[in-house]
């Protein structure tokens, strides 16, 4: 007998950006930083806001982004979670079919934008965030802001 992992859709978080700063380039690599502004959080497992400080330093070899996000999250009862969220982006895959979730479209045909979150907190009311997987299905959402939906691996 066979076990299928399950995934429970659990919130998603809107992340608000600044301009990416350019770093440098090295042999075949471009790095860049994208401050994160602010932004929310919704859904049946938790809610609350992005704060502010945060951000996402990539490095792009060829055609595929190599993510690596720190910020923190706020719940709506004051708890302070912490987020790091590695992760890749690439337009390259033709084959790739566009995600979908009920009605919402989580990516557009071709793109891989998926996100391997780990969070930590102290919160009693939260710490099931620190004891689970989870895997985040990104897409652009917006000229300066992207939306992460986060589901919990069962």
């Amino acid at each position: 007998m066979t076990d299928v992992p399950a995934l429970r859709f659990a919130f998603e978080i809107h992340v608000d950006l600044a301009p990416t700063l350019h770093i440098g380039h090295g042999t075949g690599e471009r790095t860049e930083f994208t401050p994160i502004t602010g932004g929310k959080v919704t859904g049946p497992l938790l809610n609350g806001a992005v704060l502010p400080g945060g951000g996402d330093w990539s490095s792009t070899r060829g055609t595929v982004c190599e993510l690596d996000a720190r910020y923190l999250l706020q719940a709506d009862d004051g708890a302070v979670i912490d987020i790091a969220n590695r992760g890749y982006y690439h337009e390259d895959d033709p084959t790739a079919p566009a995600q979908q979730d009920g009605p919402l479209k989580t990516s557009a045909p071709g793109v891989y934008y998926r996100t391997s979150p780990v969070f930590r907190t102290d919160a009693a009311p939260h710490l099931w965030l620190t004891r689970m997987v989870f895997v985040g299905l990104a897409r652009d959402a917006g000229p300066h802001a992207i939306a992460i939906r986060m589901y919990a691996l069962l």
